[in-house]
C-alpha cells in the first residue's frame, strides 16, 4: 500500500449481505416481497450470458426438449382422468338405469390407469434428464466464467485492488457466481416448463369449454392486481429488514473481532443491550415483512375457490344440458388449479433472473476491467543480475492533476543499503511499488542492471525481489508451509536454516506441532512479533538479489529486533537493500539515505553527513531521538 493512496483493507466489510427470507416462502428468494437488486442493463447483460451457452448448444437443446416432452406428458394427464371418471360415471348409471349390457368396462378403465402410469413415469424421467444436463451445462459455464475473471485478476493492476474493497471482490466471486450457478441449474429449466405449462393448459381448458376458460381467465387480473399491491406494501419492510440484518451483522463482527477489547473496558453489558436493541428493530421489520407477504397465499387462494366455484356452477349447467361430459370437469378443475401455478412461478423467476444479471453485471464488470500495460513483444531478461537500480527523472502520480513523484534521480549501487525515510505521505512506499512494477511511471524509467524494467516481464522483474512488509501475511497452512512459499522446491534443511537465520526456529520449536502447527485464516494463534519472524525467515529463504524491507522490525520487542537486525546484515551482504524506516535508529549504518519530502528527494547522503548538513533529517533524527529520551525517563520514573 503506498503512502500517497491508502488501500482498502480487511477493514472494509460488507454488512446487509446476510441470509434471506425462508427458501420457498413468499418472501424467500425470488418471492414477491424480497428486495432484488436489479441490473443497469439487463438486455446486453442477457445476451452476453448467453453466449457462455453458446458451446453447449447441443446439450441445452436436448434440456429443451426434456423440458417440452416433460411437461407436455403433465398436461396431458388430467385429460385422461377425465376420460376414467366419464366411463366410470357413465357405466354407473347405465347400469343404474337397466340398460343392456350396461356396467362399467375396467378394462378400458385399466389401459387407462396404465397410460396414466406411464405419462407419469415418461414425465419424471424427462424431468430428471433435463435436471441432470442443466447442472452439468451450468457449473461448467459459471466454472468457465469463474476461470476467466480470476485469470483476469491475476492481469489487473495494484491499482484495481488499491481502488475496490476487498470484501466486494470477494463477494462477486462467493456470492454472485452462487447466484449465477443456482439460477442457471434451476430457474431457467423452471422459466421454459412454466411458459410451456401456461400455453398447454390454456389451450386444453379451451378444448374442453371456452366458457369456463373465459370464467378462470376473469380472475387472473384481479390475482396480479392484488399481489401486485400486496407486493409494494411488503417491499419497504424488506428494505427495512435487510438495513437492520447489516446492523446486526456489523454490530456482532465488530464485538467479536475485538472481544478481548470489549472485555478489556468492561463494555459487555452496553454490548449486549446495543444487540438486543438492533435485534428487536429487525424483528420488528422481519415479522411485518412475513406477515404481509405471508397475506398473498390466502388471497390467491381465496381468488382461485372464486374460479373454482365459477367453473362449477358453469360446468354443472353445462353438463345438465349435455355439452360436456362430467370427467371434463374434473379435468377442467385440474387444469384451473395449473393456470395459475405458472403465472405465480413465472413472477418468482423474474425477480430471480434479474438479480442473477446484477450478479452477472458485477461479474463482467471485473472481465471488462483495463489490464496492466502489456508487456514488451521482446522482453529482455537478466541472466546474472547484480543489484544496480537507477532511477532517471522518474515521474509518477496516482491521479491526473496531483503529482506525486517529479523529476526523480537515485542511483543504488549493487550491494549498497538504501534507506528511505520521510513523512507519511511522502512517497517511500510508492517508490519501492514503481521499482517492482505494481504502477507504471508517468515518466522518465527505472533500470536495473543497466536494463529498463518496462522493457522486462513483470515476473522475471519480481523474482529479484524479496520483501519483508510492516503488515504481515501469512495463509492458512502450516508453519513449513508459509517459510517454503519463499522459495519453490524447498526442503526440511533450507526452511529450517532460513528459520534460524531469522531467529524464528526457537520459537517454533516451543509450539506443540512444531513446524507442523497450522496457521489459522489470520494467523491469529502466533503473535504479531512472531509472525513478523516467519515472514523474515520466508525472505531469506528466497535468497532474492534485492531486498525491500518496509519497517520489518516494527512489530518486535528490543530484544528480538536486536537479533533481526543482525540476521538482516548477514542476509543484506553483498545485496541491494531498499529499507523504509520510520525508527531511524535503525538505518545508521545505511550506505545512502533518501529523505523523501511531497514525492521527492530533498536530501541524500549517509548519516553522519546529514546530521552535519543540519536540514530535514537531522530534524527528523533530534526529534525522534528527544521523543525517544522523553519515554525512557518516564519509564525510569
Amino acid at each position: 500500500m503506498s503512502d500517497g493512496q491508502k488501500s482498502s483493507s480487511s477493514a472494509d466489510r460488507q454488512v446487509g449481505r446476510g441470509p434471506g427470507p425462508g427458501f420457498g416462502g413468499p418472501g424467500g428468494p425470488g418471492g414477491f416481497g424480497m428486495v432484488v437488486q436489479k441490473p443497469k442493463n439487463a438486455k446486453r447483460t442477457f445476451l452476453r450470458l448467453l453466449r457462455y451457452f453458446g458451446r453447449f448448444k447441443f446439450r441445452i437443446t436436448l434440456v429443451f426438449v426434456a423440458a417440452v416432452a416433460s411437461t407436455l406428458f403433465t398436461i396431458v394427464t388430467p385429460n385422461l382422468l377425465g376420460d376414467a371418471t366419464t366411463d366410470l360415471a357413465t357405466g354407473f348409471v347405465n347400469k343404474l338405469r337397466g340398460l343392456p349390457d350396461a356396467g362399467i368396462d375396467f378394462t378400458k378403465i385399466l389401459h387407462l390407469l396404465v397410460l396414466l402410469g406411464a405419462l407419469y413415469l415418461f414425465s419424471s424421467v424427462f424431468s430428471w434428464v433435463q435436471q441432470y444436463i442443466m447442472a452439468g451445462v451450468a457449473q461448467r459455464m459459471v466454472f468457465n466464467l469463474r476461470k476467466e475473471a480470476n485469470d483476469k485478476l491475476a492481469k489487473l493492476p495494484v491499482s484495481y485492488f488499491d481502488s475496490h474493497p476487498h470484501g466486494d471482490i470477494l463477494s462477486r466471486f462467493v456470492n454472485d457466481f452462487d447466484n449465477i450457478s443456482s439460477t442457471m441449474q434451476q430457474s431457467l429449466t423452471q422459466a421454459i416448463q412454466a411458459i410451456i405449462t401456461f400455453v398447454g393448459v390454456i389451450i386444453m381448458m379451451l378444448t374442453i369449454s371456452w366458457i369456463m376458460t373465459l370464467a378462470v381467465a376473469l380472475t387472473l387480473p384481479l390475482s396480479l392486481v392484488v399481489t401486485r399491491a400486496i407486493a409494494k406494501r411488503s417491499q419497504q419492510y424488506f428494505v427495512t429488514r435487510q438495513r437492520r440484518l447489516g446492523e446486526l451483522n456489523g454490530h456482532v463482527e465488530e464485538m467479536y473481532t475485538g472481544h478481548a477489547i470489549v472485555k478489556a473496558f468492561g463494555h459487555e453489558a452496553e454490548s449486549i443491550a446495543a444487540f438486543a436493541q438492533i435485534n428487536e428493530r429487525l424483528y420488528d421489520s422481519t415479522w411485518r415483512a412475513q406477515f404481509i407477504t405471508g397475506i398473498i397465499m390466502p388471497v390467491m387462494n381465496f381468488i382461485g375457490n372464486i374460479g373454482y366455484v365459477l367453473v362449477c356452477v358453469i360446468g354443472g349447467v353445462l353438463v345438465t344440458r349435455g355439452s360436456i361430459k362430467i370427467g371434463a370437469i374434473l379435468a377442467f378443475i385440474q387444469y384451473s388449479r395449473l393456470f395459475t401455478q405458472p403465472i405465480t412461478q413465472l413472477s418468482s423467476i423474474s425477480n430471480v433472473i434479474q438479480s442473477t444479471l446484477a450478479s452477472a453485471e458485477r461479474v463482467f464488470e471485473i472481465i471488462d476491467e483495463r489490464e496492466d500495460l502489456p508487456e514488451s513483444r521482446v522482453p529482455e531478461a537478466l541472466i546474472d543480475a547484480q543489484g544496480d537500480v537507477t532511477f532517471e527523472q522518474v515521474e509518477f502520480s496516482y491521479k491526473p492533476d496531483a503529482p506525486l513523484i517529479e523529476q526523480l534521480d537515485i542511483q543504488a549501487r549493487s550491494g549498497q543499503t538504501v534507506a528511505i525515510v520521510g513523512p507519511t505521505g511522502a512517497g517511500k512506499t510508492t517508490l519501492v511499488n514503481l521499482l517492482m512494477r505494481f504502477y507504471e511511471l508517468s515518466g522518465g524509467r527505472i533500470l536495473v542492471d543497466g536494463v529498463d524494467i518496462a522493457h522486462m516481464r513483470r515476473e522475471s522483474l519480481r523474482e529479484l525481489f524479496g520483501m519483508v512488509l510492516q503488515d504481515t501475511w501469512l495463509f492458512h497452512g502450516t508453519i513449513r508451509e508459509n517459510i517454503a512459499y519463499g522459495r519453490e522446491g524447498a526442503s526440511e534443511t533450507d526452511v529450517i536454516e532460513a528459520a534460524r537465520a531469522a531467529f524464528a526456529d526457537h520459537f517454533i520449536r516451543t509450539l506443540p506441532d512444531g513446524y507442523d502447527t497450522l496457521l489459522n485464516e489470520e494467523a491469529s494463534n502466533l503473535s504479531q512479533g512472531q509472525k513478523q519472524l516467519l515472514t523474515i525467515a520466508r525472505a531469506i529463504l528466497a535468497n532474492p538479489k534485492i531486498l525491500i524491507l518496509d519497517e520489518a522490525t516494527s512489530s518486535v520487542d528490543t530484544r528480538t529486533e536486536a537479533h533481526i537486525q543482525t540476521a538482516m546484515k548477514r542476509l543484506m551482504k553483498g545485496r541491494t537493500s531498499f529499507v523504509i524506516a520510520h525508527r531511524l535508529s535503525t538505518i545508521r549504518e545505511a550506505d545512502l539515505i533518501l529523505v523523501m519530502q511531497h514525492g521527492s528527494v530533498v536530501e541524500q547522503g549517509t548519516h553522519e553527513g546529514l546530521l552535519r548538513l543540519g536540514g530535514v533529517y537531522a530534524d527528523l533524527y533530534n526529534s525522534q531521538f528527544s521523543h525517544e529520551e522523553a519515554l525512557s525517563a518516564v519509564a525510569v520514573g
